[in-house]
């Protein structure tokens, strides 16, 4: 088990190398000038090449990117062109709130989403099946933004059950922070409801036509324990990827979402720097959801020995 885990950390090092060099070619490449930005609309042409000079933006692209490396081995993710905040510090400030985000979207999915989707497996082809299949396409086609907006005006507006949008630190009061996530989670997780049991439907059908479930079934045992014991456990693989991979693409999905409940997170850090061409920003923000994508993958992969005695490392 550690020399599998210590060949796939050091497998990722080349990948997030990788990554970030994409990142930093993407970012010159689309174009537009900080540096014009920063000095303004109506500003002299010489003092934006003083800016670019301050900023190293006027040096050959392999040697900002050979600097960017050397600090990135450092954990320096450099400064912020706008604020001139260190780039680890506003990344820090944002990352609480879409992490709660995160795991509030979870806590409302998991619970809900796999045994809709084991009931619908389990009443396949029935009225049931089909009432939780309708429920889950609506619930995959429509738009989060649209979906925060009916939430709004339902459970804010008309009943002032939940706030419109805002977000309050644990630190400062926990109950009001549970409180004003509740809004913005459910309006992802229902998104993710669909996607989760439409997955764990078609991966519990295909173990429910296994011969070992019949001859669990003959053998006598109850219902719950054939779904539960001997398919759920043997459908978990691909339900536990899909999971995992909800779980990393949270990190900088929620963009939409925050924008709507107006949720200080690093989706909104991400969307705001790239107005701004604050490259060190953006730059950052990446590297870290790519950080996590790799991390929740190597976790995934070490759960599947969990779910399957077979898997070993």
């Amino acid at each position: 088990m550690q020399r599998y885990i210590l060949q796939r950390v050091l497998a990722s090092i080349p990948v997030l190398f990788v990554v970030v060099v994409i990142i930093f070619g993407l970012l010159h490449i689309a174009g537009g000038d900080p540096a014009a930005i920063i000095a303004g609309k109506d500003a002299p042409q010489w003092q934006i090449e003083a800016i670019r000079h301050e900023l190293g933006l006027d040096r050959p692209l392999y040697a900002q990117l050979g600097l960017y490396l050397k600090n990135l081995i450092k954990g320096d993710l450099g400064k912020s062109i706008n604020s001139k905040i260190p780039v680890i510090h506003l990344i820090k400030q944002r990352l609480v709130p879409t992490l709660s985000l995160a795991v509030m979207v979870e806590l409302l999915t998991l619970p809900i989403a796999i045994p809709l989707g084991v009931i619908a497996a389990w009443k396949a082809n029935t009225w049931i099946d089909r009432s939780i299949m309708v429920f889950a396409s609506l619930g995959f086609s429509v738009p989060v933004f649209f979906l925060g907006f009916i939430l709004i005006w339902v459970f804010a507006l008309q009943l002032s059950w939940f706030p419109a949008a805002g977000y309050v630190p644990p630190t400062e009061d926990v109950g009001r922070y549970l409180h004003r996530l509740v809004l913005p989670g459910l309006s992802t997780a229902i998104l993710f409801w669909a996607f989760l049991t439409r997955m764990t439907r078609a991966t519990m059908i295909e173990v429910l036509r296994e011969d070992y479930i019949r001859t669990a079934r003959s053998k006598g045992l109850g219902e719950r324990s054939v779904l539960v014991r001997h398919a759920l456990k043997n459908a978990a693989l691909p339900i536990a990827t899909v999971v995992g991979w909800g779980i990393a693409e949270l990190l900088a999905g929620l963009v939409v979402t925050e924008q709507v409940f107006a949720v200080p997170g690093v989706g909104r850090l991400i969307v705001d720097s790239i107005v701004r061409r604050d490259y060190p920003v953006i730059q950052g923000a990446m590297i870290l959801v790519s950080l996590v994508q790799v991390f929740m993958n190597l976790v995934v992969d070490l759960s599947y020995a969990l779910f399957d005695p077979r898997i070993k490392y």
